[in-house]
């Protein structure tokens, strides 16, 4: 495409929707959904099914007013570590494999426990440097 091009439509987002994370699928890894609220979850990768461009994209968490909003989604696995960050500073660190497996149209597990606003704001997986 030349410079001035506006390139083509990766997905359709419905009034409100927003896009909270993008990862490149890999084979045996699970994508771990976690919502504001302190409920999460892994689901296996095989449980989405591909999507062509231009589509409205594909339900991974239920969500819920318990729930509240999606905060992030990794690609994990098992043996990787991810940290949860809330709003008050107070930061969980767990292996993937702590967390509980379970379906795409599921609101998950609690993950951490939230105390009066507290909300979880950021995720992301740990790294160690060798």
């Amino acid at each position: 495409m030349g410079r001035s091009a506006k390139g083509v439509r990766g997905m359709k987002l419905a009034k409100g929707d927003e896009v909270v994370s993008g990862e490149v699928a890999e084979e045996k890894t699970s994508i771990l959904t976690v919502a504001e609220n302190g409920f999460g979850k892994r689901t296996k990768i095989e449980d989405y099914r591909l999507q062509s461009r231009g589509g409205k994209g594909i339900l991974s968490i239920k969500l819920t007013q318990k729930g509240g909003k999606v905060v992030g989604m990794l690609l994990v696995r098992d043996e990787d570590e991810v940290v949860m960050i809330t709003s008050a500073g107070i930061l969980i660190r767990t292996t993937a494999e702590n967390i509980s497996t379970h379906g795409r149209n599921t609101q998950g597990v609690k993950l951490m426990d939230m105390t009066g606003d507290d909300k979880i704001v950021s995720i992301a997986k740990v790294v160690e440097k060798d």
